[in-house]
């Protein structure tokens, strides 16, 4: 059977996902009801098939418990791409005729082998009418207690099997879990202990879709491909670096899971150390998966321990209670349905963290994570060590600001760098800039959902966006022991904070204890 694809040229729409083309496949999303599905996944896949990059031999088959057929869960997705993703809706609703035809629904609990039995039946089908060469992808859209089971019943039923890297042609059976990946070191080893129990480590793609984004791919560019920037990219001129990631949403649905996570473990394990690791790891030898998640685990094992004093003096934690956003009222978190009264979960975070290495001795990294925090903003600022005041000792110092580098991975995504600049006028003084770099006006088009990126790359098999089995095993090898400190700690440790503010006043005594004119960067 012919595919039909778009060829990919250099600077058009489709190059931003792939110049590799995308092998034939059977995708199979586990949750094909649930919310990750409806908002994320099926509009990405919808929108890089209207772009011509999925061949005629991909077909998508969702698997729930939910009474549908074909059409009723056709009509279901067409309804879901509506809403959660108009701008995409209205590029390219003419090709849902095409689109809704790739879709099926299998309908099963996740404890029922004949389902699953019944599933292979389907598959197979699927490879002889529609050419899907036996290849399949997993998409396991379900909580993660789940993710065991699922893969065993895989593994039952033959649908699951471990392919050794470098071995001859064959199918391929891949699948993707989402985050959080364990709740500490102990049950993230053995997740990943079960998973490789059926399959090799190549074939499990561990997803964050902040790697998928466009502004943290751009972070090997910017740093790679300019020279005025790697020369300076270590302890001789950065003074700091500062990685924010701010929601001004609260715990909203989310209680029942988040009242046992906490933003610890929620947003900073996963998304802000991914961050951190991508600014601070050395050049890869390539830029093949192996080579970028080497470089990602040497700088996670790179990190020095908290204990003792040190943990205390150097982590901070929050709870927001009622306060305004956007002039409207909103309630504290022990206010919010689903959460326990006694809930002692944090709902912000505040880190200093050391890199032990040569690139970065004596350079402190803080990071902050927090809900109901004033803007919905995640970024990345690099602030570069004060210029000798002799020079311009007699000037106005009030403009003399630090030279940083911002990097803005959501929303308007880009790139910015403040420097000092003389304002017009007689007077010698000096008053920031900001030169601007914003990927929706350089490029002019769209910035694809991270969801599209990192779908595309687990069908053409490149894991380099995606989180290794030790990589995940190191976050956690740092996050477990705060955890355990915290739990030993009076309740009175969270500080509150209100709702609408940057956390509670101790997250900013972090950042200028050490240094009395350091302070979070706000713009």
């Amino acid at each position: 059977m012919t595919t039909k694809q778009k060829p990919v040229e250099q600077g058009c729409d489709d190059a931003n996902l792939t110049e590799t083309p995308i092998p034939p496949c059977n995708i199979v999303i586990f949750g094909a009801t649930g919310d990750l599905t409806h908002r994320k996944l099926m509009p990405a896949l919808f929108s890089i098939d209207a772009i011509g990059v999925l061949p005629d031999t991909v077909r998508i088959v969702g698997f729930a418990r939910r009474e549908y057929t074909d059409e009723s869960y056709r009509d279901e997705i067409k309804r879901s791409i509506q809403k959660f993703a108009p701008e995409i809706w209205a590029e390219s609703a003419e090709h849902w005729d095409t689109f809704q035809h790739r879709i099926a629904f299998h309908r099963s609990d996740f404890d029922n082998p004949r389902g699953f039995q019944s599933l292979k039946e389907r598959l197979e089908a699927n490879d002889e009418k529609y050419g899907t060469a036996g290849n399949r992808l997993y998409y396991m859209a379900t909580p993660p207690s789940q993710y065991i089971q699922l893969i065993h019943a895989l593994r039952d039923c033959g649908l699951a099997t471990r392919t050794e890297p470098g071995g001859p042609p064959h199918p391929f059976n891949r699948i993707i879990v989402e985050k959080p990946f364990g709740s500490d070191l102990d049950s993230a080893k053995a997740l990943n202990n079960e998973l490789k129990s059926v399959l090799d480590e190549s074939q499990i793609y561990r997803i964050d879709h902040y790697l998928g984004k466009e502004t943290v791919q751009n972070i090997f560019v910017f740093r790679f491909a300019n020279a005025i920037f790697e020369p300076i990219w270590n302890h001789k001129y950065v003074d700091n670096i500062q990685i924010t990631v701010a929601e001004t949403v609260g715990v909203e649905n989310r209680a029942g899971y988040f009242d046992h996570a906490g933003e610890l473990r929620d947003m900073v394990q996963s998304h802000a150390m991914q961050l951190l690791t991508l600014v601070a790891m050395e050049p890869p030898v390539s830029m093949d998966a192996t080579s970028i998640r080497d470089e990602k685990v040497k700088v996670l094992r790179g990190l020095r321990t908290l204990t003792g004093r040190e943990l205390a003096d150097s982590t901070v934690r929050g709870r927001y209670t009622a306060g305004y956003l956007d002039g409207q009222s909103v309630p504290g978190y022990h206010d919010e349905p689903g959460v326990a009264p006694d809930s002692r979960a944090e709902t912000f975070v505040a880190l200093r963290l050391s890199v032990d290495n040569w690139r970065w001795a004596g350079v402190p990294f803080y990071v902050r994570a927090g809900k109901r925090l004033p803007k919905r903003i995640t970024e990345i600022n690099i602030q570069f060590k004060n210029i000798p005041a002799i020079l311009l000792a007699h000037m106005d110092h009030k403009g003399i600001e630090p030279n940083v580098l911002t990097i803005r991975i959501q929303p308007d995504e880009g790139i910015t760098m403040r420097l000092g600049a003389k304002p017009p006028g007689p007077k010698m003084a000096v008053a920031p800039v900001d030169l601007d770099f914003t990927y929706g006006t350089s490029f002019g088009q769209r910035i694809r959902d991270a969801y599209e990126r990192l779908l595309v790359d687990a069908l053409i098999g490149d894991a380099a966006l995606f989180t290794r089995d030790d990589e995940v095993e190191a976050e956690w090898a740092y996050i477990t022991p705060i955890l355990k400190a915290w739990e030993c700690s009076p309740a009175t440790d969270v500080f509150p904070y209100a709702a609408g503010t940057w956390g509670p006043d101790d997250s900013s005594a972090l950042v200028g204890d050490v240094h009395p004119k350091r302070r979070w960067v706000e713009r």
